[in-house]
């Protein structure tokens, strides 16, 4: 059997047909079956399985004004996306006026006028900024879904699960002028009606998603990440409090339960805040699923004891 020829090292690992052809690749070679195909005129040496690694693929055949935005973009980014990611879904490619639009299999491309998105580089993928992927892509988003994804955007928490470490950090007020300078676009109307709900701080979707529950059921909406302090000493930060009642709600996600130490930290954390008067509700996914009915019972109760 004919043995194949060693590809350049300075290719990596993904690269087109255009850059191998200029290492001094013959057309064979990049044609050979050993080599995977995940979009028309790009080679890869081993297969894409994850979302990620597709748009990784990509991005070798960008062109110049060619960015990755939309959905795409804010799960590149790491911010809270309905929906699951799967590595079939079309990857959303936003392209400047006067660049060319591509055109293979597996991409979603729109035009988007100059000016509106800001160019970022993950790595070797351009990316728009998040505020311009998320007017991008807000039509298909619930109202609750979008009050979680503005959250994520303004947070100052440098703990919010999937986050970027590297992100541009945005306030209330830069989407409020980005609302004006964008004008009239799909859903513009609903992000600027959902601005006043907006808080800082959040450190997780199920926590926006446990407030937003709470509000809507017609409970007094709850601090967010309260300091709660004994002798003046930080003893814990709740996820949502009603201070002057000394309620906290925690949402305990999965990281609580499968980290030994996070549990066994957790459960100190009880102790001592019921030692100092506070009644503690932690909350589920599951508490969640129902529509929050047995949550919203409880913290009824809790609030009508303190009252």
């Amino acid at each position: 059997m004919r043995r194949r020829s060693v590809l350049p090292p300075t290719l990596g690992a993904t690269f087109t047909v255009r850059a191998a052809s200029a290492a001094g690749v013959g057309r064979g070679r990049a044609a050979a079956a050993d080599l995977h195909r995940p979009f028309h005129g790009v080679r890869s040496l081993t297969p894409q399985t994850t979302p990620l690694h597709r748009v990784f693929a990509l991005a070798s055949r960008l062109r110049p004004g060619q960015l990755i935005g939309g959905a795409t973009a804010m799960r590149v980014w790491g911010y809270p996306v309905p929906g699951s990611w799967k590595v079939t879904d079309d990857i959303d490619v936003v392209v400047a006026t006067d660049a060319v639009r591509p055109r293979t299999r597996g991409v979603r491309s729109r035009r988007l006028a100059t000016g509106r998105a800001q160019l970022w580089w993950i790595g070797r993928v351009p990316v728009v900024d998040p505020l311009a992927a998320l007017f991008l892509c807000v039509a298909s988003f619930t109202d609750d879904e979008l009050v979680v994804a503005l959250d994520a955007l303004v947070t100052t928490a440098d703990n919010y699960p999937g986050l970027r470490a590297d992100r541009p950090l945005h306030t209330v007020e830069e989407i409020d002028q980005r609302l004006r300078h964008w004008g009239r676009f799909a859903g513009c109307a609903r992000v600027r009606a959902a601005l006043p709900a907006v808080r800082a701080s959040v450190e997780s979707p199920k926590e926006t998603e446990t407030r937003l529950l709470l509000v809507a059921a017609g409970l007094p909406e709850p601090v967010v990440q309260h300091e709660i302090r004994r002798d003046g000493v930080i003893i814990a930060r709740s996820d949502l409090a009603y201070p002057e009642l000394r309620i906290a709600v925690e949402y305990e996600g999965d990281g609580h339960r499968t980290d030994r130490d996070q549990w066994r930290r957790d459960i100190q954390r009880q102790r001592e805040l019921e030692d100092i008067g506070w009644i503690v509700i932690r909350v589920t996914q599951l508490d969640l699923d129902d529509g929050g009915r047995m949550l919203l019972d409880r913290i009824r109760r809790a609030i009508a004891s303190r009252s």
